[in-house]
C-alpha cells in the first residue's frame, strides 16, 4: 500500500474537523466530528493488511516490536502536511486497530480557546501544583499546551515537560523548553521526574499523574519552589482530591493531604460541550483555587464541602461547572437542553435560571 495513504485519509478526516478517527478491520474510517462518531461511508472498507501498513508507516520503527510484545503501542507522528497526531495501535480479535487523536495544530492560546481569564494568573504562580482534569478527550492537553505557551511567552525560566507522547511541541520564546517522552527518553514516568529535580527546572508539565510515584514527587516538586502541572482522568476538583488521596495506602493519607493542601494552587476541571450551532465544541470549566478554607477542608478530609467553598468563591476567581454552563448558555453559545445533558447538578442550574 502507498505510504501517503494514510496520511491523505487523515487529511481528509482533519478537513472533516474530526477530533478522532479509528480504523478498524471490515470498517471505513470512523471519525469523532463535536462529540459523535461518524462513519465516511464514501472511503472503502479496510482490511488488516491495510491497518498494518498504516501503523508501520506511522509507528517509530524502534517501537514496532513493542506492538508485537505488548500487543498495544502509543506513539506520536507527523503528517507530510505538519498535521501531529497521538496515536494507539492495537490488537483486537487478532486483528490489527488504530486509534488517532489528531491534535490542534494552530497555535493554541488561553484566549483562542475560550478559556477563564484566571487562567493568566494561575500561570504567573511561581510555585505549586496546577491540576487539568477531565476525562478522556475533554481537551486537558490542549488547555495545558495554552498555559505552557503564555509562560513561554512571558517568563525567562526553564520549562521541562515530561509525556507519553509528546503532544504539543514547544519552541523556546522567552523560555527554555526541554520535552522529553517516557520511551524515546526516559525509561519511566518515575525516572523522569526524578531526574526532573536535578536539570533545574521552574516549571515541570507531568503529561499524566498514573501512580503513587508520580503523584508523591510531583507534589514533593511543588512543595520545593516548582510550578508543577499535571493532568488526571477526573471530573471536579473534590474527586480529584480523594483519587490523589486514595493512591496513598492509609498510614500516608492524613500526610499526603496536609502536603496537598499547601502545595496545590488550582484544580481546572473541563468538559467539552457542543455548540448550539453544532459547529464545533467549547471548554466547559470549573475552577478550584486555593483558600484557607479550602485547605483546610483537604487537611481534615472534608472533600465534600469543596463543590460549596467553590460555588460560593466568585470574588477570587473560582467557577462552578453549573455557572460555567449557565452563563455559555446566556451568551447563546450552547443550549439550554445540551446544559441539562451534561451538568452535575441539575438543581443547581435550574436555580440559576430561575433566578
Amino acid at each position: 500500500m502507498n505510504d501517503n495513504i494514510f496520511d491523505r485519509l487523515i487529511s481528509v478526516c482533519m478537513s472533516q474537523n474530526a477530533s478522532d478517527v479509528h480504523f478498524s478491520v471490515g470498517q471505513q474510517p470512523i471519525c469523532r466530528i463535536n462529540g459523535e462518531l461518524v462513519r465516511l461511508e464514501r472511503l472503502g472498507t479496510l482490511n488488516d493488511s491495510d491497518i498494518k501498513g498504516f501503523i508501520e508507516h506511522s509507528a517509530p520503527t524502534e517501537k514496532l516490536t513493542e506492538m508485537e510484545t505488548q500487543k498495544q503501542l502509543d506513539y506520536a507522528y507527523q503528517t507530510t502536511e505538519g498535521l501531529r497526531l497521538r496515536c494507539n495501535a492495537f490488537m483486537q480479535q487478532e486483528t490489527h486497530a488504530l486509534a488517532v487523536r489528531i491534535l490542534n495544530n494552530t497555535e493554541c492560546t488561553i484566549d483562542s480557546l475560550g478559556l477563564p481569564d484566571i487562567l493568566y494568573k494561575i500561570c504567573e504562580q511561581q510555585s505549586g501544583l496546577v491540576l487539568v482534569t477531565g476525562p478522556t478527550g475533554s481537551g486537558k492537553s490542549t488547555t495545558l499546551s495554552a498555559m505552557i505557551r503564555h509562560i513561554n511567552e512571558n517568563r525567562a525560566c526553564h520549562i521541562l515537560t515530561i509525556e507519553d507522547p509528546i503532544e504539543y511541541k514547544h519552541a523556546p520564546i522567552r523560555a527554555l523548553v526541554n520535552q522529553r517522552e517516557v520511551g524515546a527518553d526516559a525509561v519511566s514516568f518515575g525516572d523522569a521526574l526524578r531526574g526532573a529535580l536535578r536539570q533545574d527546572p521552574d516549571v515541570i508539565l507531568i503529561g499524566e499523574m498514573r501512580d503513587l510515584e508520580s503523584i508523591s514527587i510531583a507534589v514533593t516538586a511543588a512543595e520545593t519552589g516548582h510550578l508543577v502541572f499535571g493532568t488526571l482522568h477526573t471530573l471536579g476538583a473534590a474527586q480529584t482530591i480523594d483519587r490523589l488521596i486514595d493512591v496513598f495506602p492509609p498510614s500516608q493519607q492524613q500526610q499526603i493531604r496536609v502536603q496537598l493542601s499547601g502545595a496545590l494552587q488550582a484544580v481546572i476541571s473541563q468538559k467539552l460541550v457542543q455548540c448550539s450551532d453544532r459547529n464545533g465544541r467549547v471548554p466547559v470549566n470549573e475552577i478550584m483555587l486555593i483558600t484557607d478554607a479550602i485547605a483546610n477542608n483537604i487537611r481534615e478530609g472534608k472533600t465534600a464541602s469543596i463543590n460549596n467553598a467553590i460555588a460560593t468563591g466568585a470574588k477570587s476567581g473560582m467557577v462552578s461547572f453549573e455557572l460555567s454552563l449557565f452563563n455559555l448558555v446566556k451568551n447563546g453559545t450552547i443550549s439550554k437542553e445540551r446544559a441539562f445533558e451534561v451538568c452535575n447538578d441539575k438543581g443547581t442550574l435550574t436555580s440559576l435560571f430561575e433566578n
